[in-house]
């Protein structure tokens, strides 16, 4: 670039005047801005947030305590113990997740028979503690009372593709 366009740009200000023509063109457009606690933008039918326990329609835990999901875990955050039940069939006792080791990758929720581990549409899930981190059976229970309408409807979503 030669020293008299150079200089001609710093004299007539050709820089600030496109920016701001650029910023001028903007504000008339619509906002892409979201006002995020009143609005939340759309959520993908694979989205992976909260760990939930599902049930049968007619109540019954879907575990079958088949240890499936603790063993895939890559981060080691799932224990389950499990005892037999007066009809013949295993359900659980104890199933815990140490959310804080957790690291979301849905490989429980993969290998689940049955569909009972999933992780559900909830990604707001701060706490001030770290114990309120560590999900025992009856949170999960509540958790996929709370979520199973959005659950069963992301897990009919994604089932063509599964």
């Amino acid at each position: 670039m030669s020293f008299i366009e150079r200089g001609a740009r710093t004299v007539f200000l050709s820089e600030l005047l496109s920016g701001m023509a650029l910023t001028f063109r903007y504000m008339f457009r619509p906002k892409v801005t979201v006002n995020y606690p009143y609005e939340k933008g759309p959520l993908s039918p694979r989205f992976r947030g909260e760990h939930a326990l599902r049930r049968y329609p007619n109540g019954e835990e879907r575990c079958i305590a088949c240890k499936l999901c603790e063993a895939i875990c890559p981060a080691q955050a799932i224990t389950i113990e499990a005892e037999p039940r007066s009809d013949g069939s295993r359900r659980t006792t104890r199933y815990d997740i140490d959310m804080l080791k957790c690291i979301y990758c849905g490989f429980c929720q993969e290998a689940c028979p049955v569909d009972a581990i999933v992780e559900g549409p909830n990604f707001e899930f701060a706490t001030e503690t770290r114990e309120e981190l560590m999900y025992d059976k009856d949170k999960l229970l509540a958790n996929g009372d709370r979520w199973e309408p959005q659950i069963a409807a992301r897990l009919e979503a994604d089932a063509p593709y599964r």
